[in-house]
């Protein structure tokens, strides 16, 4: 059975500051969780004309996280068809796949299973109730839930996930002056945004579908509640960047990610590598710096 569950999550910072948040929250959180064997492989990051959404950011990369799949699901998949491989179209403030959602997620050893995550921004505190136009019968599958930010989970996912523990009811931007977060604040917040996300997960197989369908939303709640924790409280760190600024660090931490998962392979990087990987943009700026580990 196709689940249908929609996330809304409130953000203390306007739709264009989002989108430098979220990119540097990306890069950071691939950087910290890839090592040697695991971890997030681009293989590609290049600027398409999209036919319906226009100039858009398109991203593939692969994801080996198999030690962090349930014991149950590892106790019969092989390790390599545990591993994700995504295709996205970033038209932001829209993003979307072939279908105009944000996130395409397949597997390729089973062909059948699908999880597309459509996400939508806007300048409200969460109370749009359809910004998917959704049809009426995908409103009745459909299951909202809003995660604050200032909440923090201490169940499975959250602990495989990570778990930021800044403490927002006491923490305080120093270069915004934003926060703390108290409790009501997503209606008295200015600048405020939401991030609708709407996960779709199908996988269609006997015996244990309706499983992997409930941990795999399950994994993606946590990951957004993780995520939109290090955004806001790593707002000090890239509060003022500029796009051109996170889209060459971006490149500089494409090549280093890939960089850790080919020396652990058995290949040489090469200087031929990193002109293909990153250009050899240097930051013009040096007040916002990411290390970027190889």
């Amino acid at each position: 059975m196709v689940q249908i569950k929609e996330f809304r999550i409130v953000m203390p910072m306007s739709v264009e500051e989002y989108q430098v948040a979220q990119m540097y929250m990306v890069m950071r959180m691939q950087q910290q969780n890839t090592n040697g064997s695991e971890g997030v492989e681009v293989l590609e990051n290049r600027p398409v004309v999209d036919d319906q959404m226009g100039k858009s950011q398109y991203t593939s990369k692969l994801y080996r996280f198999q030690s962090k799949a349930p014991t149950w699901l590892k106790a019969f998949a092989s390790l390599e068809s545990l591993i994700m491989q995504e295709e996205a179209w970033n038209s932001y403030p829209r993003c979307k796949t072939e279908s105009n959602l944000f996130e395409f997620l397949q597997c390729p050893y089973f062909s059948k299973f699908c999880l597309t995550v459509d996400t939508i921004h806007k300048a409200d505190n969460g109370d749009s109730e359809n910004v998917h136009g959704l049809t009426k019968e995908q409103l009745a599958a459909r299951e909202v839930e809003i995660i604050d930010i200032a909440s923090a989970a201490n169940d499975y996912w959250s602990y495989i996930v990570g778990s930021n523990t800044t403490d927002f009811t006491k923490f305080k931007s120093t270069r915004t002056g934003r926060g703390p977060l108290l409790e009501g604040w997503q209606k008295s917040s200015n600048p405020v945004m939401t991030a609708y996300k709407l996960v779709i997960v199908d996988a269609p197989y006997w015996g244990f579908g309706y499983r992997l369908e409930q941990a795999l939303i399950a994994g993606e709640r946590a990951l957004f509640l993780e995520s939109h924790r290090n955004c806001f409280s790593w707002i000090d760190e890239w509060f003022g960047m500029t796009m051109q600024e996170i889209r060459q660090l971006e490149l500089k931490s494409d090549s280093a990610l890939n960089q850790k998962l080919m020396v652990e392979a058995g290949h040489r990087w090469s200087d031929e590598d990193e002109d293909v990987q990153s250009n050899r943009l240097p930051l013009k700026s040096e007040e916002h710096k990411l290390a970027v580990d190889a």
